[in-house]
């Protein structure tokens, strides 16, 4: 068997795998076992899902004989999600290891991931400007935000108590868009054997869980500031 085979194997399966887990540390208890157990369970699918999605768009890109302008950016699109859901799960989990810092954090590699984010975000999204993909063209901005943010995050003292918890869960919440993205792009159409899909439907995920992640903040500052939890120990 092939090796781009063998990755697209692992990518499916994976990416199946996680999409059957995200939301469960989403509604089970925070830092809990349910919510501990499976949050690996889906770190680890996502990381298995970014070096077959980086793997299979650099094969599509540079060694597929028969690679066509549109396969070539989808496999744009393929490497950039990998980077984007890579980047915000390391985020997510970083956070938590630093949880006690009280200064800026300068680590190479906590800066590298969002900066590679932030800064391929705008190539991406002039290329997609380029051959007119509205994908590629707007998707990108996430990216960008996301990973503004993160650099805004690690570059600055903490200012909140609770800083890592909230940064912990739009870094995961930011993985669940690309996690989502992603099937909505490549998997629904495959499956319910769809030539085309409406471009808006790329952008759903975006646009249900970026309020979703606002609401969450909103109801657990309210929560810490009326009983602080043993998180924040």
């Amino acid at each position: 068997m092939a090796a781009f085979e063998i990755f697209r194997i692992i990518h499916i399966i994976a990416g199946f795998l996680a999409l059957l887990v995200f939301w469960i540390p989403i509604v089970t208890k925070k830092g809990g076992k349910a919510h501990v157990r499976v949050g690996w369970v889906y770190v680890l699918s996502m990381a298995a899902v970014a070096v077959s999605a980086l793997y299979m768009g650099v094969w599509r890109i540079g060694f597929d004989p028969a690679r066509t302008p549109n396969s070539i950016s989808f496999a744009w699109f393929l490497i950039y999600i990998s980077l984007l859901s890579s980047a915000t799960a390391w985020y997510g989990m970083r956070v938590l290891r630093f949880k006690k810092r009280v200064s800026a954090h300068r680590n190479p590699w906590d800066i590298l991931f969002p900066g590679l984010l932030f800064v391929s975000s705008f190539f991406i999204g002039g290329y997609g400007f380029q051959i007119d993909s509205p994908l590629l063209t707007w998707f990108p901005l996430v990216g960008a935000f996301l990973g503004g943010v993160q650099l805004t995050y690690w570059l600055r003292p903490p200012v909140t108590k609770m800083h890592w918890f909230f940064q912990h869960m739009s870094g995961m919440m930011g993985c669940c868009i690309a996690t989502i993205t992603a099937f909505t792009v490549f998997g629904a159409p495959r499956l319910l054997h769809l030539d085309s899909v409406n471009p808006l439907i790329w952008f759903f995920p975006t646009i249900v869980i970026v309020p979703v992640i606002a609401g969450m903040s909103a109801y657990y500052r309210k929560k810490f500031a009326k009983a602080p939890l043993s998180l924040s120990k």
